[in-house]
């Protein structure tokens, strides 16, 4: 399989190699998914100057916000952020201890970060979902225990370990999504002759057609839908599969609902990113440069 490690000398734009990065990102994101379903929703942590505790620190965002904060300021001095297939949710990150690395130059340069929307879709439509159960067994438990009314749903009090796991679930989102601009670059590079007049003249639509191939989208839900009913499963000592184990109906996750996160928001939102990236590939370049471009996708 190929390496992730992008100094090792590898080809960064192979296509297998961003396939293996993908299918493993996928594995990361449904037992991610997995872990958070296991907590209720907890609404209160993803809402603004809830915690008295955060803004007696003068921090005024949610406490997802500032669990990001935290994590992304510890992990950019350890120069995660200087990486091509990393971006933070939060600004004014602190700068590196250790020494820059000399990344090869992969991508074209860009100031494109989805983050914003990863983390809206995420928190109000994704969380609420994978949630449900647990948040509805949390109701019953409560009512058996005499609590009624607004106190008996939605939330368990589990404030760390809920923001926990949703920042390795947003973390590994980004990074999926983010790398369009990998499967862009590397299509742009292969014939920049198909691009570079939906570029110069912009057509998003005609953009979106070239990096789009329904086949594969089919075959990749499909593989998710496997996976996760899969992972989904209790095993026995022996690793085999518990009989009358409820696949979609599981415990730990709902299935459907990881498959609709990446059918309705983590594939459209990937091809918005790459298309973002495509109509920015010409930027700063002169009209020789960009000639030479189509001349060498036409002879090639």
């Amino acid at each position: 399989m190929p390496s992730l490690n992008f100094m090792n000398g590898g080809d960064p734009l192979s296509l297998d190699r961003i396939r293996s990065v993908l299918t493993r990102l996928e594995d990361t994101i449904i037992f991610s998914l997995i872990e958070r379903a296991q907590f209720a929703h907890n609404p209160r942590i993803y809402q603004r100057g809830a915690f008295k505790e955060l803004t007696d620190l003068n921090f005024y965002g949610s406490w997802l916000e500032w669990f990001l904060k935290e994590t992304e300021s510890f992990h950019a001095k350890a120069r995660r952020y200087t990486s091509p297939d990393e971006y933070p949710f939060s600004s004014d990150l602190p700068e590196p201890v250790l020494p820059l690395l000399s990344f090869p130059e992969i991508l074209y340069p860009n100031k494109i970060n989805a983050n914003p929307s990863i983390l809206s879709f995420y928190t109000r439509a994704i969380v609420p979902r994978i949630t449900r159960r647990a948040t509805l067994a949390l109701a019953a438990s409560k009512r058996a225990n005499g609590i009624i009314g607004d106190e008996e749903f939605e939330d368990d009090g589990n404030y760390g370990s809920a923001a926990t796991i949703d920042v390795e679930v947003l973390q590994s989102i980004s990074k999926r999504v983010h790398y369009g601009k990998f499967v862009s670059e590397s299509k742009f590079v292969e014939n920049p002759a198909a691009f570079i007049p939906h570029i110069l003249n912009p057509n998003r639509e005609a953009l979106d057609a070239l990096i789009t191939k329904p086949e594969v989208e089919r075959k990749l839900l499909l593989r998710l839908q496997k996976k996760a009913a899969t992972y989904a499963q209790d095993f026995a000592a022996d690793g085999e599969s518990i009989v009358g184990t409820k696949v979609n109906g599981s415990s730990k996750i709902d299935v459907d609902g990881v498959v609709d996160l990446y059918e309705s928001y983590i594939i459209p939102l990937t091809k918005e990113v790459e298309v973002e990236y495509l109509l920015h590939r010409l930027d700063g370049m002169s009209e020789e440069e960009i000639d030479k471009l189509a001349k060498k996708g036409l002879t090639s």
